[in-house]
């Protein structure tokens, strides 16, 4: 029932007829989702369908993905399977992470859904923390993964792993079938998998509650994220000037700003014309703030996307590259 009601609030704010979109990989985490999904969404006046990302990373992967499929139909799920080509930016988990969202999200366009619901649990936001905190991450990655963040939805976030898997256990046994563990889960050449093991050693260090602690850390910083970011932005729309697709600001100005503010503030300058913003590192925004607080005459700084900063006459000036049509800055970017 906890995982019932827990979707139950994720969706309540949708109305009747909409598309519930809920992706499922066949594990014990995302067919609890299903299984509450299918219970909640007809109550509500909604519809459901699952999805299946086929990622092709594993021998039989083809027919992992028919199983779950299969599994979802049986609880009373119409599902699909999509098949994806998996690249190597980032690395494999990065790689299979940013195809399944993109397919995820144009199932959901082709479906016209109002949401994709993701099995996310509460250590699943702990080992996102732990992970990122030891990369030396700002208070944006920390804040980890949103329980709404426009098309994905987490109803699970707030619920252990151990709850989710009972319930999924429970769903399954009427029906005769079990979750598909996944090899890659206990396979330490992922860095998420030591981190998962590793959790329970820092739970154990700490006297326990490490794992709601890491998440109420989350919580707090997606706060302070928000708050920084809503700052920075009218900052940029009252500082920052248009002229031929330049962008420019008076080094005072952001001089005078606090740290946290002034580097959200280039930041937003440099994405408004063209660097894109995952190649755009934190080492690049300093690098462009030394033009404004280390001024000794140095030269131009290059960033991605053929984007020049440089300072010219006590203004800091970023430039898109020569072959880049450049819009009108959104801000909230």
């Amino acid at each position: 029932m906890a995982v019932r009601r827990a979707v139950s609030t994720s969706v309540a704010d949708f109305q009747k007829g909409d598309l519930l979109l809920v992706a499922c990989s066949g594990g014990p985490d995302s067919l609890a989702l299903v299984a509450a999904t299918a219970w909640s969404a007809p109550r509500a006046g909604m519809r459901m369908q699952a999805v299946v990302i086929d990622h092709g990373l594993q021998a039989g992967s083809g027919a992992v993905a028919e199983d779950a499929r299969q599994t979802c139909e049986l609880l009373g799920v119409p599902s699909e399977v999509v098949r994806v080509e998996v690249g190597r930016a980032g690395g494999p988990e990065a790689a299979a992470r940013d195809a399944r969202y993109a397919a995820l999200a144009e199932t959901a366009e082709r479906l016209g859904a109002a949401t994709v619901l993701l099995g996310h649990t509460l250590e699943d936001q702990a080992e996102t923390v732990l992970l990122r905190l030891a990369r030396g991450s700002g208070a944006r990655s920390l804040a980890a993964m949103s329980r709404r963040n426009g098309l994905w939805r987490r109803p699970l976030l707030d619920l252990s792993r151990a709850a989710v898997r009972a319930a999924a256990a429970e769903a399954l046994a009427p029906i005769g079938r079990s979750p598909w563990a996944d090899p890659h889960n206990d396979d330490p050449a992922f860095s998420r998998v030591r981190v998962r093991q590793v959790l329970p050693e820092l739970d154990a260090a700490v006297g326990g509650g490490a794992v709601p602690g890491l998440v109420r850390s989350a919580d707090l910083l997606r706060d302070d994220a928000d708050a920084l970011d809503g700052w920075a932005q009218d900052v940029a729309d009252r500082i920052v000037s248009h002229e031929a697709g330049e962008r420019s600001a008076d080094c005072s100005d952001l001089q005078a700003l606090p740290a946290a503010i002034r580097t959200r503030v280039i930041r937003l300058i440099a994405l408004s014309v063209g660097a894109p913003g995952e190649d755009l590192g934190l080492d690049h925004v300093r690098a462009v703030e030394a033009l404004v607080v280390d001024w000794h005459g140095q030269g131009a700084v290059s960033l991605p996307g053929g984007v020049r900063a440089s300072r010219v006459y006590g203004r800091l000036c970023l430039q898109p590259s020569s072959t880049r049509d450049v819009e009108t800055p959104d801000w909230s970017r």
